[in-house]
């Protein structure tokens, strides 16, 4: 079957929030093909810790691409210990440039606590001008939720999971099985 044939595969929503001196990237658990939910419960929040740093990443897109991309990620950070925004920008590099990568189909959301970035194959290293970000088919609508809520006395776990439940609400592709990873 030609990858044009094949049914596409929808689903993720991850989101990343900065308040209070911590950041928190939460992730639905849903993986959809067409209109079939193939699993409910998937982990799409991981927690790297390369040289004993840690660091907390979200992934939308494939699966089998994003962890290509987090194991490449975790290698740069090996080799820039404590420098989450070299790693970063160094990733988007080679996922701009080689041939291979180009080919993947994946978005991360990352921070070590202090920096929060989305790299995308586009070659972007984007931090959020309001300290929230979101990727993933109900994205747009987590990130608007958000960043309603940032004003309130909320903390940014709270947040996260009620965007998320506002996108899930919302998204067909998202529901309300979160993976929660919180770094200070």
């Amino acid at each position: 079957m030609a990858k044009e044939e094949f049914p596409g595969w929808h689903g993720t929503t991850i989101i990343g929030v900065r308040k209070g001196g911590e950041v928190v990237i939460a992730g639905d658990g849903q993986v959809s093909v067409g209109q079939t939910v193939m699993k409910g419960t998937a982990k799409k929040v991981r927690r790297l810790s390369p040289g004993g740093n840690d660091v907390v990443c979200g992934f939308a897109g494939s699966t089998a691409d994003a962890f290509t991309l987090l194991e490449r990620l975790e290698k740069k950070l090996e080799a820039t210990p404590g420098q989450l925004a070299r790693a970063s920008v160094e990733l988007a590099k080679d996922w701009r440039t080689d041939k291979y990568l180009q080919k993947l189909e994946a978005m991360l959301i990352v921070s070590d606590g202090k920096d929060l970035f989305v790299i995308t194959g586009a070659g972007d290293v984007l931090e959020p001008e309001h300290d929230i970000t979101a990727i993933g088919s109900g994205g747009n609508f987590a990130l608007a939720a958000g960043r309603a809520l940032m004003d309130s006395d909320l903390k940014a776990e709270e947040i996260a999971r009620r965007a998320m439940a506002i996108a899930a609400d919302i998204c067909v592709y998202t529901n309300g099985k979160l993976t929660v990873e919180t770094i200070s």
